[in-house]
């Protein structure tokens, strides 16, 4: 089971507060899809997801070169909630998330 990242009520309320809604079409395995980047911020110090449907999800990390490397696990990202996908990520880090499945998604992140 994933693990929550304890922070404070008003550090909780400022990152989530600043989420981005996403929708990750069937046949995907990535969001986004293509080229495209998602960056953190000074908001939360973690990357966070909030799936409207249990979804096994990794993080890729932007180096400028050909291929992106990925977390070595998926976590399992439960419906409805916030989970913790990365600890501790610098803010202006550019990412994307990877999904064990190609199923469509959609949901919430933070960062």
């Amino acid at each position: 089971m994933a693990q929550a990242h304890e922070q404070s009520p008003t550090a909780a309320t400022s990152c989530y507060g600043s989420a981005h809604s996403y929708f990750k079409p069937d046949g995907d395995e990535t969001y986004p899809a293509g080229s495209g980047l998602l960056t953190t911020t000074s908001n939360c110090s973690d990357i966070n997801l909030k799936p409207n449907t249990d979804r096994y999800v990794a993080v890729c990390w932007d180096t400028g070169g050909p291929v992106a490397p990925c977390q070595d696990h998926y976590t399992l990202a439960y419906a409805g909630q916030w989970n913790v996908i990365a600890t501790d990520v610098y803010d202006g880090t550019r990412f994307f998330f990877t999904f064990r499945s190609t199923a469509q998604s959609s949901g919430s992140w933070a960062g």
